[in-house]
């Protein structure tokens, strides 16, 4: 790989790469299982290593045009991409909890309603989560779906449209196009999966400046600090007219806080850092997840989170990607691509990223003081020239911020 991959295009398909033969996929299987059992005792590794075995072949989905990645997480020059998204798949089991979005009227069809591209640099280990608006009009590139089927490229549709028109796949391979970085990783979570997996890591705290009523979701909270797990966890991922202005922009910015509130705890509480522990993770959500290739393997997420687990709070930040309404239609929004510019730029150069938008009533969170335990104390070894005021029409927070909602009734 070169110096620079970060720039180079990558785009996803199914079913494209080699299939490694009989020996190979036991040999690997046999390699991973090895690594489990050394750190996590025999009773994890081998219940690992039998689930991953089913797993990886029923969910991976492979990057196209990727070159074969080095097998360390430390290796990647330049540091790494993950693109995550997030799906409204109706599964059996969870559709009655949804009402029409998978029962009546609305029901059908896949979109990708929530799309991040969580960046991760090299030394000093930095890690930027950018937030894409799902009406962000976009150009959707050709692409293969699942069964084979090519979809002609088109020049301006919903980003949240990429899933339908391919899968998970043409959701990288959008973003890849958009952003002009490469994507090493990518995962999709549905409804169900959220619910799954918050139960998983116990739940996560968050913060209500307001209270929050939102007859779509069925999402009622009063003002306060409230531990959310499965369904409501979900409800508060989704909604969108109980905060803010309503907008989705709004509820990007009610997703980060609990986001934010995730990587404090999941650093503060050194889960990432306690390998057991992150395995039982790694196959839940592998179990949970449609995940590329390159992720589908419970040690390659334990490296990923090896590597993050010690990143200062406030080298942990998540941004907006930045908008302009869009003229032909007021409720869809295009890139910004002279903000946009300024963000890749400082985001490449590894700098400390400032944010300087100042949230308003129509912004789905308030931002408070930095809070307790978080160690907000600047990085001693940061010059001047290492930090970057990002354009005040960025929207965001570093996880040493503590936001809270700012929830409405409607």
């Amino acid at each position: 790989m070169s110096d620079t991959p970060r720039r180079r295009r990558t785009i996803a398909r199914h079913g494209q790469q080699r299939t490694p033969g009989p020996l190979g996929q036991l040999l690997k299987f046999v390699a991973i299982g090895l690594s489990v059992v050394l750190v996590s005792g025999f009773g994890v590794g081998a219940y690992l290593l039998y689930d991953f075995s089913s797993t990886v072949s029923a969910n991976a989905v492979d990057l196209e045009g990727q070159e074969e990645l080095p097998p360390d997480i430390g290796e990647y020059k330049g540091g790494f991409n993950l693109v995550l998204t997030g799906v409204d798949t109706c599964e059996e089991k969870y559709k009655d909890l949804f009402g029409d979005r998978c029962t009546g009227r609305d029901a059908g069809g896949t979109l990708n309603d929530v799309n991040l591209l969580v960046h991760v640099s090299q030394e000093p280990r930095r890690i930027t989560v950018v937030s894409f608006p799902r009406d962000l009009m976009v150009p959707i590139p050709e692409c293969t779906d699942e069964d084979g089927d090519v979809h002609s490229a088109m020049s301006k549709q919903p980003l949240n449209t990429a899933y339908t028109d391919g899968g998970l796949n043409c959701v990288a391979k959008t973003i890849s196009q958009l952003t002009d970085q490469e994507v090493q990783f990518a995962a999709s979570v549905t409804f169900g999966g959220v619910i799954e997996i918050t139960n998983a890591i116990g739940g996560v705290e968050v913060c209500l400046a307001n209270p929050i009523k939102d007859r779509y979701t069925g999402l009622d909270m009063e003002a306060g600090t409230h531990w959310l797990q499965g369904l409501q966890a979900l409800q508060f991922l989704r909604t969108r007219h109980g905060v803010g202005d309503g907008s989705d922009l709004g509820r990007i910015g009610n997703q980060q806080q609990y986001m934010s509130s995730l990587a404090r705890a999941l650093i503060s509480g050194e889960t990432l850092g306690n390998v057991p522990v992150m395995l039982k993770l790694a196959n839940i959500g592998l179990n949970n997840l449609e995940t590329s290739t390159s992720l589908a393997d419970p040690m390659k997420i334990v490296q990923i989170a090896l590597a993050v687990k010690s990143v200062p709070f406030e080298d942990i930040v998540f941004l907006q990607y930045p908008t302009n309404t869009d003229s032909a239609d007021p409720n869809k929004v295009v890139p910004n691509q002279q903000a946009a510019s300024v963000m890749w730029e400082a985001i490449e150069a590894n700098a400390q990223l400032q944010v300087t938008h100042q949230n308003t009533s129509n912004d789905g969170v308030i931002v408070q003081e930095p809070t307790t335990p978080v160690d907000a104390t600047p990085d001693p070894n940061a010059t001047p020239s290492d930090v970057v005021a990002l354009p005040d029409s960025i929207k965001g927070n570093s996880a040493a911020q503590q936001t809270c909602s700012n929830g409405n009734v409607r």
